[in-house]
């Protein structure tokens, strides 16, 4: 049997001359499969601009913490396609094997009989497929673009459908607005199945969510700081709705932003039919939950044993305005407990929004050191990142990579060992991953 990687490359070939965001292609995959998307468990449904990928690893720690199986699909992927498919287990579940990926790839190419169709269309199809042979108590289902006419919008009736915070993202696709960007995501609800809407940074977002939940008939429509709220009290996390208070430890993951993700995984599970789970479900899940290329702290590694004697290094794949907003509040908060210098190392794809992600660090890094993306021919050079930076007023460096990065920082003169954030990119994320030997699992 050909490998996995050889059968997508002959998916590449299949992709349409121009990209017409549908649900046809799909729709006619599945329906030649037998509509593997109509045998599947329970599927709670998940989109929006930020913290999707954080908010279904809350919940998958949750579930499994609970003794239940749960199966996974997220995208992109940081190291390996594998990690898009989870493929549930008790006691916690585990990447597709090659063999049974391989399989369903030829299956759903044999199925599609070289028609035009776009790899994620195929390879989410394959993923359905899998999905729908395996037992598992729910399905986390990430969108990966937009919502309404994403791959995964052919679910008919999730258990539950989720959007996180909003921005501006992909706007090619989604639109140059909130409004349309938010139009795009409420696509996923569905008329009678619960929508929930996380607590939003723009309330035109908020609006647009809301009314289009209202309009569909999606119910109940449970939304974040109005039908239940998060906040840190004494270093401990507490979630409180209509009926219910859980005082929980602090999220593993970092971040402020993490709150506002933990408290919609569980406000999701809980409107999905799994609110039974006990509170040490919801305790164990927030201790040990696990989302690589997160704000990941790289304690061990290549990479990690270039910096400088105690000295820190973290990791986010975080690439959009929104996402350095974020991304600086986080590294202002460390800073609050342990004022260091702090050093960027940053790859950004061109298609995105470089000065809006860099501007939100002006006055908080102490130098930027700008790195081309391994193997991204999309990616800007290091030298046009630097220029971005310099203009909006952060000192740089440019490196040809991201252990040359690394390795220049013993040519300044710190008061303190620093600090330093690699991001700007998944794929950057990915490709520091490997280079550090630390894969996802």
């Amino acid at each position: 049997m050909d490998s996995s990687d050889a059968l997508m490359a002959r998916f590449l070939a299949l992709h349409p001359r121009t990209i017409d965001l549908s649900l046809g292609r799909i729709e006619s995959l599945l329906t030649r499969l037998n509509h593997p998307e109509r045998r599947l468990p329970p599927v709670i449904h998940v989109a929006g601009t930020n913290g999707k990928g954080s908010t279904i690893a809350f919940m998958r720690a949750i579930l499994e913490a609970g003794g239940l199986a749960a199966h996974v699909y997220t995208s992109p992927h940081l190291v390996r396609f594998h990690e898009r498919i989870r493929m549930g287990g008790i006691g916690g579940g585990s990447f597709v094997p090659e063999e049974r990926l391989a399989e369903a790839f030829a299956r759903c190419e044999a199925a599609n009989a070289g028609d035009p169709i776009t790899v994620f269309e195929i390879t989410t199809a394959a993923a359905l497929l899998l999905f729908s042979e395996s037992p598992a108590d729910v399905l986390l289902l990430e969108v990966g673009l937009g919502g309404r006419v994403d791959a995964t919008n052919v679910i008919a009736e999730p258990a539950c459908a989720v959007v996180t915070p909003i921005g501006r993202d992909h706007a090619e696709y989604l639109g140059d607005t909130l409004e349309s960007v938010a139009t795009e995501k409420a696509g996923i609800f569905k008329r009678g199945c619960p929508a929930v809407i996380a607590a939003q940074d723009y309330a035109e977002a908020d609006a647009v969510l809301c009314r289009h939940a209202e309009r569909v008939g999606a119910v109940p429509i449970i939304v974040g700081n109005q039908d239940f709220s998060v906040h840190e009290e004494s270093g401990r996390f507490v979630y409180q709705d209509e009926t219910e208070l859980f005082d929980l430890p602090r999220p593993k993951l970092a971040g402020r932003h993490q709150l506002v993700n933990a408290g919609t995984a569980i406000a999701a599970l809980r409107a999905a039919g799994f609110g039974d789970l006990g509170t040490s479900a919801y305790e164990a899940g927030l201790r040990n939950v696990d989302w690589p290329g997160r704000l990941q702290r790289l304690t061990r590694g290549r990479l990690a044993d270039l910096m400088p004697k105690d000295s820190e290094l973290w990791l986010d794949g975080g690439h959009n305005a929104d996402g350095g907003r974020i991304l600086a509040a986080a590294m202002a908060d460390l800073s609050e407990r342990s004022n260091v210098p702090l050093v960027l190392v940053v790859g950004l794809l061109g298609t995105k929004d470089a000065e809006g992600f860099l501007k939100n660090f002006v006055g908080l890094a102490r130098v930027l050191v700008a790195v081309p993306i391994p193997g991204q021919l999309a990616a800007r050079p290091a030298d046009e990142v630097a220029q971005i930076a310099d203009s909006v007023g952060i000192a740089t460096r440019v490196a040809r990579g991201t252990e040359a990065a690394l390795l220049s920082l013993s040519d300044i003169a710190f008061e303190q060992p620093p600090r330093v954030l690699i991001c700007g990119s998944l794929y950057l994320a990915g490709a520091v991953l490997e280079a550090n030997g630390t894969l996802p699992a």
